[in-house]
């Protein structure tokens, strides 16, 4: 059984929302927040000045018909000017995207990427209309990562992950005063939503052990309650994934509980393969074994697509989806994933979408010029105009 008390999330999932502003579904999509001129980024990465639309751009076609490079409907805007950003949050909403989800790092002993979140998504006259959370993404990033036309072969670590308990006092500071305190920062029975990306990178920082681990969330969690919030809702993100072997499923659930994670979530939904439809019956078999063996609540993820080819000058046919990648298909996959929300009505209805903006990873719901606004329509489809059947059937009407 999930844990029972989060049944109060359906009248109360955002701190301060009534029952009318409430939502059916809280549909919320990632934001890799990589395309501007960040001052690490600038001196370590993209020296252009447009951060990583400099990666992009370079995309080049493996195959016959490969969709590359990838070509934004509105071009190649800045992920940190809140006009854009204002557009985004009008365009989401529309649709019926009504969370962002942003990507935070911190290496060198500061933020990383953090103006997109501060100069672009806070500073949008519009931001109201959309709530927002933070996922803690830390994660090791080899030189030739994010920029191998710059760095070529060099596999050696340019940023390590891992933090001492100094500077993890300093992020909770930072993140409390800058973003919990939002009144559009996303909240569960009033608590502020913290997702964790690279949950192994977070036990190095603290020993490897998930009980060290423990205390330093439960630091948190005080934190939290000091700055007079009732608690924090801290989610496991467990990245993409793949079925697990009886032990390693039970190491899984048991490292959740002994961390003391609130819920489950992924940044992609598992499962990879090149044909789009078996890449999502895939990960439906994921979540169902993942739902199988958590007692806190799992919220299911949709992704778009994936293509990361722009980043990996080896990486071919085989290592894109590129069979049945569709709108179409992905309302499909996002119909099965709302079945499931309404199938858990002891949880808030909550759906992640990989991505927003995921350009390098050839995962957006932005509209470009293959697609148009189809993604988007496809969100609309499901969760607004409520087109499919029992039966997962479009329905047309007339107009």
């Amino acid at each position: 059984m999930k844990n029972i008390a989060l049944t109060v999330c359906v009248l109360c999932i955002a701190f301060g929302a009534t029952a009318q502003e409430k939502p059916e579904y809280y549909v919320a999509a990632y934001i890799w927040p990589s395309c501007h001129d960040d001052s690490l980024g600038h001196a370590k990465l993209w020296e252009e000045g447009t951060g990583e639309w400099q990666v992009i751009k370079k995309g080049n076609p493996r195959f016959e018909g490969h969709y590359q490079p990838r070509q934004p409907l509105w071009g190649y805007e800045l992920d940190n000017d809140p006009k854009v950003v204002a557009k985004w949050i009008d365009a989401a909403t529309d649709h019926g995207v009504n969370v962002f989800v942003y990507d935070w790092y911190w290496y060198e002993g500061g933020p990383y990427l953090e103006s997109a979140l501060n100069d672009g998504f806070l500073k949008a006259p519009n931001n109201s209309k959309m709530q927002f959370y933070i996922m803690y993404a830390n994660h090791n990033v080899k030189y030739n990562y994010w920029n191998v036309h710059r760095y070529k072969d060099c596999e050696d670590i340019l940023w390590n992950a891992k933090i001492d308990w100094e500077n993890w006092k300093i992020i909770v500071e930072r993140v409390i005063r800058q973003y919990f305190k939002q009144d559009n920062y996303f909240k569960i029975n009033g608590e502020p939503v913290f997702s964790v990306f690279s949950i192994g990178k977070l036990m190095e920082s603290f020993g490897g052990s998930a009980v060290e681990t423990r205390k330093a969330l439960d630091y948190f969690r005080e934190e939290v309650k000091k700055a007079g919030f009732p608690g924090l809702h801290i989610q496991w993100n467990q990245g993409g994934g793949s079925l697990m072997s009886p032990n390693d499923a039970k190491r899984f659930s048991d490292e959740v509980h002994t961390m003391g994670f609130n819920s489950v979530a992924m940044y992609n939904m598992g499962g990879f393969n090149e044909d789009y439809v078996v890449y999502g019956t895939n990960s439906i078999k994921i979540r169902e074994q993942m739902d199988s063996i958590l007692d806190v609540p799992l919220f299911p993820c949709v992704s778009i697509g994936w293509d990361d080819t722009p980043r990996f000058p080896a990486k071919g046919i085989h290592d894109v989806v590129h069979i049945n990648n569709t709108p179409q298909s992905f309302a499909a996959l996002l119909y099965k994933a709302k079945q499931y929300a309404d199938s858990h009505p002891e949880q808030p209805k909550i759906i992640t979408v990989n991505a927003w903006n995921e350009w390098v990873e050839g995962s957006y719901l932005l509209p470009d010029m293959l697609n148009g606004f189809g993604y988007l329509e496809a969100v609309r489809d499901v969760i607004i105009d409520k087109k499919y059947d029992k039966y997962g059937v479009k329905q047309d009407s007339c107009r």
